[in-house]
């Protein structure tokens, strides 16, 4: 009787609600079931002023879901409580990733508002459920009762990451704990938001005015960017920014060094410049109550309770790896240092080298050293071509087919093109987003729109957005990538390969360990520029000439140019996360020293390199889920360059049985965890040697006489042991997560760029 009227109440409770909010829900395209094609977000009708009232709905139908399974009288199962959980809060999820991409990707003071307004509310729903001890009670009731029960693998880890997420919550704390982790979760969230809309003020609020003397040196094409983008401003004269493709090319081009200057250095002092936008107090809000939530759930450090849930298991084991590359890779930099010198002292004998002269003088050394640079090679890599190229690998490895759809999409610039499996079924929908925007956050990503799930026993398609900051076309010429613009458009494919492959039954198995989550994206780099798909894709714009040999001898030879540099960057980041992380008592942080000690004065970063991020613009570590990870880049690449040696190892570098394995890695998602995936694809543990071979770090081994090597162990294993019960931590990215749950997976990947 109890549980009739408990069901009863619940269920007049939704109608109450549904009858207040039908009007709302007709006229609401965020809370209907959309008739679009393929199931994509309706983007013609979606304004933001839908965003607050779908959130609100979204949020008390979740509550309703949970209270249904708080208030069971039966005895809790598998089916009734974690089941029942996994299966709640689709609408949250889904409003959610809709506003989770678009606040990254076409943004407006409308949408920061609600953004400000909606992550608090956020952030106090989830922690609403992480802490609901009735909740709890029922999942720990069938967790420890789990040994008795029929579930089969995939069952057994959904419980146990469930339980474990709510346990990393902060479920078995009580009383004032409890509270004060409400409170910190909702001050982060507030940080968060603040952080993030800083940093997009200041990328967008500073230009320099050019005039055609100021230009000595920059090519005809970089000019023609910056003329368009003077016009779009109204101003006569060439107008350069802080976006990557207009201020990579002016550093690696300008002779004026005064102009290098003023760009660079505006660059690095973004949010950090005593101003409205300045981040630095923020950054000590967040080392704060990291910190203080960390001890609330019996870690030392944040980075503790991070690493705790991934791959690497502790910060030793992440600090071992990073100390490994840092030493060698700055023996490198110091080198190519060196030869750089030779050259500016021609230029300037009286002055010093800077941090702002390293792309113009390595530019100068490639060369001298190689007689190849970008200008000579932008022709063959235009974008229509890059991507024919990445279509074409991905369906000489997996067999899969892509062609173009009308959809409705969130900007006139953005594609979309449906995804055909190998039998021609729907795989999935993929959008492509390429060029910068005032309303568009810096860098590259891949995320979702719609996650693959299943319902009623039938896979439901995800729907996947690359979305990018790439060189725009010109009026004489269409859009010209950089040899790293291109191998960032390979990486976000791969993040797009794994939502788009994703096949998992439990939407609680989606995730993957954040030091594993780079790995799909990594190995495709290492086709990008190999011989045998080069000559499919890299074709002159105009003449229709395939990239000759001669050319790809060129970029062979060079394809350590500049690596210790690069290397340097990526790990002085990594580390200056680390040591941010792992404080384990706050105190106030004067952030521009605490940095310039971690990096310069206790590890020897010469000034001439600056991190790859400082902390003012770390976007990564305080608004981008990757807090205490960045180095999950450096991680991935072990397992990434050594996945890529199975392909090399056939002779095949499409070898369709090696594809085969690596697509059940991809499907599988958290399903198994990574490390376990990773072993069932290569048959071993992963061997850094490719990676540091591949960094130019250490000399390739001496090829072995042919053995048995099936008994023969890797030289230098990463061989990193997962915990025997690892915990599930939420990774948020943009938006908190609920419970053991992404909102939005938005991989941001700039690998040997700046953002």
């Amino acid at each position: 009787m109890k549980r009739i009227l408990a069901i009863s109440l619940i269920l007049l409770a939704m109608t109450q609600f549904a009858c207040t909010s039908q009007k709302t829900s007709q006229q609401n395209p965020l809370l209907v079931e959309w008739e679009t094609p393929y199931g994509v977000p309706p983007f013609d009708q979606i304004r933001p002023e839908h965003f607050l009232p779908a959130f609100e709905q979204a949020m008390a139908e979740h509550l309703a879901e949970i209270e249904l399974i708080t208030s069971a009288t039966e005895e809790p199962t598998f089916e009734n409580t974690i089941l029942a959980y996994d299966n709640s809060g689709q609408r949250l999820e889904q409003v959610a990733l809709v506003f989770g991409m678009l606040a990254a990707a076409e943004t407006n003071e409308q949408l920061q508002q609600i953004e400000a307004e909606v992550m608090p509310l956020l952030a106090a729903h989830d922690d609403r459920i992480a802490l609901d001890e009735a909740l709890f009670a029922r999942i720990k009731a069938v967790y420890d009762a789990r040994r008795g029960l029929a579930l089969d693998a995939e069952q057994q880890r959904l419980l146990k990451k469930i339980y474990d997420g709510f346990v990393r919550s902060g479920a078995l704390l009580e009383g004032a704990a409890r509270e004060r982790l409400r409170a910190i979760n909702e001050e982060l969230s507030n940080v968060s938001v603040r952080y993030g809309q800083n940093l997009l003020a200041e990328n967008n609020a500073f230009s320099i005015e050019l005039t055609a003397k100021d230009l000595d040196g920059v090519p005809s094409s970089v000019r023609d960017l910056a003329s368009e983008k003077g016009k779009e401003m109204g101003v006569k004269g060439y107008v350069f920014t802080l976006h990557k493709p207009s201020l990579i090319p002016f550093l690696t081009y300008a002779s004026r060094r005064d102009l290098r200057e003023q760009l660079y250095t505006a660059y690095l002092n973004r949010c950090n410049q005593g101003n409205e936008y300045d981040n630095k107090q923020l950054i000590n809000d967040f080392v704060r109550l990291r910190t203080e939530k960390a001890h609330l759930l019996g870690f030392d450090s944040y980075a503790d309770y991070v690493i705790s849930n991934e791959m690497a298991g502790t910060t030793k084991a992440v600090y071992d790896l990073l100390n490994e590359i840092w030493t060698p890779a700055l023996e490198s930099a110091t080198k190519e240092l060196e030869k750089m010198r030779e050259l500016f002292a021609q230029d300037h004998p009286e002055e010093n080298f800077a941090s702002w002269d390293w792309w113009y003088y390595a530019e100068k050394v490639r060369k001298r050293d190689y007689a190849i640079d970008e200008e000579m090679l932008r022709p063959y890599f235009s974008l229509e071509n890059v991507r024919g190229g990445i279509f074409f690998l991905a369906n000489r490895l997996y067999g899969i087919t892509f062609r173009p759809i009308s959809v409705p999409v969130y900007h006139p610039e953005v594609s979309a093109y449906e995804v055909l499996d190998t039998d021609n079924s729907h795989l999935g929908v993929l959008y492509f987003d390429f060029h910068p925007r005032a309303g568009k956050g810096q860098g590259a990503w891949c995320g979702n729109y719609v996650e693959q799930r299943y319902r009623d026993g039938e896979r439901i398609a995800p729907v996947v957005a690359i979305v990018c900051n790439f060189t725009r076309p010109t009026a004489t010429s269409p859009a010209l990538l950089t040899l790293d613009e291109t191998e960032t458009l390979f990486h976000e494919f791969g993040h797009a390969l794994h939502f788009l492959f994703h096949d998992v039954k439990y939407r609680g198995l989606s995730e993957v360990e954040g030091d594993f989550v780079e790995l799909p994206s990594q190995v495709m780099e290492n086709w990008a520029f190999q011989p045998e798909l080069l000559k499919h894709y890299a074709v002159h714009y105009r003449s229709g000439e395939v990239i000759p040999a001669y050319l790809i001898e060129k970029m062979r030879r060079s394809e350590l140019f500049n690596q210790g540099f690069m290397t340097t960057e990526l790990i002085a980041a990594s580390l200056s996360d680390l040591d941010l992380h792992t404080i384990t008592s706050y105190e106030p942080i004067d952030v521009n020293a605490f940095e310039k000690n971690a990096l310069n004065e206790r590890r020897g970063l010469m000034p001439e390199i600056e991190p790859r991020y400082r902390y003012p613009y770390f976007s990564h570590i305080f608004d981008g889920g990757y807090s205490a990870g960045y180095y999950f880049y450096t991680w991935a690449e072990v397992l990434d360059k050594d996945a890529f040696e199975a392909f090399r190892e056939t002779g095949d570098l499409f070898d369709r049985a090696t594809a085969a394995r690596l697509r059940v890695l991809l499907e599988s998602g958290g399903s198994k965890d990574g490390m376990s995936l990773y072993r069932a694809f290569r048959g071993k543990d992963p061997d850094k040697v490719p990676m540091l071979v591949g960094r130019g770090l250490m000399e390739p081994p001496v090829e072995e006489p042919e053995t048995d090597k099936a008994a023969v162990e890797p030289a230098d294993s990463l061989a990193v042991e997962p915990l025997a019960e690892p915990l599930a931590e939420p990774r948020a990215t943009g938006l908190k997560a609920l419970p053991n749950r992404q909102l939005e997976k938005r991989a941001v990947a700039e690998k040997h760029d700046l953002q």
